[in-house]
């Protein structure tokens, strides 16, 4: 339990290209990608200002 099956994503893509079609899906996964760096980035700057302090 808790792993996806191939079922279970090929369920999930179809929902996700009937909500946003797929015109908009590129975009989407643009937004999904530098929300995911940002996310990283900010990750990484925060451990970095952890050390520094430690210091």
């Amino acid at each position: 339990m808790g792993s996806l099956g191939t079922s279970e994503l090929l369920i999930i893509l179809v929902v996700i290209l009937v909500l946003f079609g797929g015109a908009k899906l590129p975009k989407l996964a643009r937004s999904l990608g530098e929300a995911q760096k940002e996310f990283k980035d900010g990750v990484t700057k925060g451990m970095d200002d952890e050390e520094v302090q430690d210091a």
